[in-house]
């Protein structure tokens, strides 16, 4: 039953995917607006996951999310949740890499949606294109999202924070918001099953402008690191009782030991 619900999920994503990206072409005109069909595939996508594979999405805390522009820092073990995310946000840019903007059709929507995009072969040239784009984007007012660890990660992985979140916090004096999550137990990030259950998308409260360089990133990170791991033990918890544990092979690190 799992195979087949995660199959027919998978199907419809992908279908749905596609007649959206070729139907919404026109959006591209309109510059920032196509980030209202970004929205709508998120919200179909969640409902798909609800209605076809049986997987919930619970977001927590939305009452921490302050009205203006911020940083948005959130844990990456999927892409549930950069899908999630753009349903909650009103005014949401991603960080990402300069290399999806190659990408046939999908590519013109993150550049058109005004998206901050890194060229990472530049080194310390690639910092400075991002403090511009990255600036320009909270001057607008907008919710800039990046994932610390610049990368998805196993669930329960051992943390591998970036100096770019530390970095934008200095340089754009913005409010930080958290976003811890256990995702990866669901929509895993190298497999194509679904389990049924609910993940769960918690935003904490927003760390205020002004800390230390360092003393920020140590604090982002117990905070994310924290939350994320209690979310990731309620969660196997759950998938046991259920009867749909995460099979060792697709999450090596579950039972990684705390720190």
């Amino acid at each position: 039953m799992l195979a087949l619900r995660s199959l027919a999920f998978n199907l419809c994503f992908y279908a749905m995917t596609t007649v959206l990206a070729v139907a919404g072409m026109p959006t591209l005109i309109a510059g920032r607006s196509v980030l209202r069909l970004a929205r709508a595939w998120g919200r179909a996508t969640l409902w798909l996951l609800r209605v076809v594979a049986g997987t919930r999405v619970e977001f927590r805390g939305l009452e921490n999310i302050p009205p203006g522009p911020l940083l948005v820092a959130a844990k990456h073990q999927s892409a549930l949740e950069t899908l999630a995310l753009c349903t909650i946000l009103p005014d949401f840019a991603y960080i990402l890499k300069k290399e999806l903007l190659l990408i046939p059709l999908i590519g013109w929507y993150l550049s058109r949606s005004g998206m901050v995009a890194i060229d990472r072969s530049k080194g310390t040239r690639a910092m400075s294109a991002m403090n511009a784009a990255a600036g320009e984007a909270i001057r607008k007012g907008r919710q800039l999202i990046i994932f610390p660890e610049g990368t998805r990660r196993p669930v329960g992985a051992e943390p591998a924070y970036k100096q770019g979140l530390s970095h934008l916090y200095v340089a754009l004096n913005v409010p930080c918001l958290p976003v811890a999550l256990n995702t990866g137990l669901f929509w895993s990030r190298n497999s194509l099953v679904r389990r049924p259950g609910t993940a769960i998308i918690e935003f904490l409260p927003p760390i205020p402008p002004g800390l230390p360089r360092q003393e920020f990133q140590a604090l982002a990170q117990e905070r994310l690191e924290t939350a994320s791991n209690a979310l990731v033990d309620g969660g196997l918890a759950g998938l046991a009782a259920a009867g749909n544990p995460v099979p060792a092979a697709e999450a090596p690190a579950a039972a990684a030991p705390r720190r």
